[in-house]
């Protein structure tokens, strides 16, 4: 069977199937409203739902192949060694997306959502992993095309448009984003797969294509800050999201894709909502408890700090926190001898202990891992 090539000359859609997508735009939106609302109610969501954007960075790097899983992602940051070359370099790529999704979201306070971000998200997204030096933050010059490992252009599952074609096909694009349109959702769904065909990068496509979906909400003002996470849905879909995705090329199916989507969008904002509702509900215990319970005017400094670093070596806080050293050494042990926080690794030598939050590592995961 002949690669399905790019639909040159066919985006953005002149037209979709209403019928098969109003039944989805108002629940679609609903459901992203009440997590806004949740949202908004979060003091700091960029610390307190850290755990759960380092999840979605986790899945989206997944998707691509990656094998780290989210606690070995935070164990590393607390210092302790990769099993292997190949996980710390996996782990490595999971942090470039966070970091990515970080320095784009920075920049959206000078700059729209545009050309530019995307290019510089992509440079801060390969940079020191494999891939480094397939000119990041730029344009490729040569052709690609998806398929299996070792495939040719003819035995390939797509050809995206040619090198030459890529930079009049991303000012499309970009047109596009800032455009008026009847509903911005299913902007976000069309926005997203056309930048995944043009696959306008030597590598990183994927994961940058799925770091549009949050920076496009905010862009919008659908969202107050990036905490959007759409990958679970993408990896328990796999199959079914690259089969979208290719149809839209091969069947001029764009309808089809944004049925996918929008229940995407439809299912994330639910857990979403549900998780960050979880976090905040227990920041809001556990602010009382642990003020209750170590009587210091440092206590919600130090519960901050918990959750940002779910996983952290006892020395870490107590030189970082800010807090003075012994109390901070008094808060570690009440927390830990009180069962908040619980040890992964006892301390031997000159290794720090290091210890977790057990019952905000379960939230965002989903599931007892702790």
């Amino acid at each position: 069977m002949p690669p399905v090539k790019y639909h040159q000359g066919r985006f953005p859609p002149p037209e979709l199937d209403l019928n098969r997508l109003l039944p989805l735009i108002g629940p679609a939106s609903a459901a992203l409203a009440r997590f806004d609302g949740i949202l908004s109610a979060v003091p700091n969501a960029d610390v307190l739902l850290s755990p759960l954007t380092t999840q979605e960075a986790v899945l989206s790097s997944k998707i691509e192949g990656t094998q780290a899983t989210f606690g070995e992602v935070l164990e590393f940051e607390a210092g302790e060694e990769a099993a292997s070359e190949e996980k710390k370099a996996d782990i490595r790529e999971v942090l470039n997306y966070r970091a990515a999704l970080r320095h784009a979201v920075k920049q959206m306070e000078k700059l729209p959502l545009s050309q530019r971000l995307i290019r510089d998200a992509h440079q801060v997204l390969m940079q020191g992993v494999r891939g480094e030096r397939r000119t990041p933050g730029e344009y490729r010059r040569i052709p690609n095309w998806i398929g299996p490992a070792g495939c040719t252009v003819e035995t390939a599952h797509f050809v995206p448009p040619g090198a030459d074609l890529v930079p009049q096909a991303m000012s499309d694009l970009e047109r596009y984003l800032h455009a008026e349109v009847p509903d911005r959702l299913i902007q976000l769904a069309i926005t997203h797969v056309e930048f995944e065909a043009i696959h306008p990068f030597l590598d990183g496509n994927g994961r940058i294509g799925r770091l549009l979906v949050p920076l496009f909400l905010v862009d919008k003002k659908l969202l107050p800050s990036p905490n959007f996470y759409i990958s679970a849905y993408f990896d328990a879909h796999r199959d079914e999201y690259y089969e979208r995705l290719l149809a839209v090329s091969r069947d001029n199916d764009w309808t089809g894709w944004c049925v996918f989507f929008l229940t995407a969008i439809i299912e994330q904002a639910r857990d979403n909502h549900r998780k960050a509702k979880a976090i905040l509900d227990l920041y809001h215990q556990k602010k009382h408890w642990i003020t209750e319970l170590t009587h210091s005017h440092h206590a919600v400094k130090a519960l901050d700090w918990f959750f940002s670093r779910p996983i952290f070596k006892r020395v870490d806080f107590i030189a970082t926190a800010g807090i003075p050293m012994e109390t901070a050494k008094r808060i570690v042990r009440l927390t830990k001898d009180q069962g908040l926080l619980q040890e992964l690794r006892r301390g031997r030598g000159r290794q720090s202990t290091i210890l977790c939050f057990p019952e905000l590592l379960n939230i965002a995961e989903g599931k007892s891992i702790v």
